[in-house]
């Protein structure tokens, strides 16, 4: 009976080496493609932010406010603004959104105050900030924020006024 001697061969050792080496080299490429997909969408995430953010508020906001026609457009120290009327213990207040020196801003004040735009509180910063009536209970508004993404968005209010209800 003879017995045999196995002989260690090259490839006996090669072949686990290559072997680790595809499955390293597959197992980084799948990483760093992951990385590049999650940068990139944490960068347009990033970017649509400001905008749409910007008119989620101010939309809202709108619906917060919107009963008996207390929802309007007109204008505050001399900017466009958005004005919602509330009435709190036999007081009334306005809420003014408007922009000022590139900012998206709200100011709340009791009728009769006198106040200047500088007063507001800062929503966001804006590249530009623009709204105007769609329709009979509609308005418009487009934000473009500071990296230049535009958003637009129509909002309709549910409510009139009592001049408006009685003439219907």
């Amino acid at each position: 009976m003879r017995f045999r001697t196995q002989r260690n061969h090259m490839i006996d050792f090669l072949f686990p080496v290559a072997l680790f080496f595809v499955f390293a080299v597959s197992a980084l490429t799948v990483i760093l493609l992951a990385t590049n997909i999650y940068r990139s969408t944490t960068e347009r995430s990033s970017l649509n932010y400001t905008a749409g953010t910007s008119l989620s508020y101010i939309t809202e906001k709108i619906h917060q406010g919107d009963e008996k026609g207390n929802v309007s457009l007109g204008t505050f120290d001399g900017h466009d603004a958005l004005i919602l009327e509330q009435e709190y213990s036999d007081e009334t207040y306005f809420t003014y959104i408007y922009t000022d020196q590139n900012e998206l801003k709200e100011l709340f004040v009791k009728d009769g105050v006198q106040t200047d735009a500088a007063s507001g509180k800062t929503i966001l910063p804006i590249k530009s900030f623009t709204m105007k009536e769609a329709g009979n209970s509609s308005f418009s508004f487009t934000c473009i924020d500071q990296d230049g993404q535009k958003a637009s968005s129509i909002v309709s209010i549910r409510s009139t006024s009592d001049s408006e209800r009685s003439s219907q």
